[in-house]
C-alpha cells in the first residue's frame, strides 16, 4: 500500500492533494511546515513526499535539499519528491532542488495521480502544462544587407 506525504502550510492544498489520492489502496499523510519533512520521512518512510512551493520559512525546494543532502550524507534512504510550482518559471527551482518530479498549479488530480504513480515506479514527472510552444527556427525570411 503506498504512502504519499503531503506538505503545505495550507490547509486547502493538502485537502486537494489528499482527495485526489487517497483510497483503499493509499495513504495519505500530512505535514504542515517544511521543517517537520526530515522527521515524518525518518519517521515512516513514505513512497513519495508532495512538497508546496510556498511552505513559510522552510518551502519546497528548501525542503527537497535537506532530504537530498541528508540522502547524500547517508543519514537517510532516498525518497521520491514531487513539487507543486506556482507558475512555470519555477521549473528551474524544482530541477536545481533536485526533485524528482513537478506539477505547476492548479492541482489536477489526473496529473496529480499519474506524477505519484510515476515516482512510486521509479520514474521522473515534468508536467508540460503551461508550457510555451516552439517555434522552429526554420523558414526565417532574412532582408538583404547592403
Amino acid at each position: 500500500m503506498p504512502e504519499i506525504l503531503v506538505v503545505s502550510d495550507s490547509p486547502a492544498v493538502r485537502h486537494e492533494v489528499r482527495s485526489g489520492l487517497e483510497g483503499p489502496q493509499t495513504t495519505v499523510r500530512e505535514a504542515a511546515r517544511g521543517a517537520d519533512v526530515r522527521a515524518a520521512v525518518n519517521e515512516r518512510r513514505p513512497d513519495v513526499v508532495v512538497l508546496d512551493l510556498q511552505i513559510g520559512a522552510m518551502g519546497g525546494v528548501a525542503a527537497c535539499l535537506d532530504l537530498r543532502l541528508e540522502e547524500g550524507a547517508g543519514r537517510m534512504p532516498r525518497v521520491s519528491v514531487l513539487l507543486l510550482l506556482d507558475r512555470r518559471p519555477d521549473v528551474f527551482l524544482a530541477r536545481r532542488s533536485g526533485a524528482d518530479g513537478w506539477l505547476v498549479k492548479p492541482i489536477d488530480p489526473l496529473r496529480l495521480t499519474r506524477a505519484v504513480v510515476a515516482l512510486i515506479a521509479g520514474g521522473t514527472f515534468e508536467d508540460d502544462a503551461f508550457q510555451p510552444p516552439t517555434v522552429p527556427a526554420t523558414g526565417i525570411a532574412t532582408a538583404p544587407v547592403g
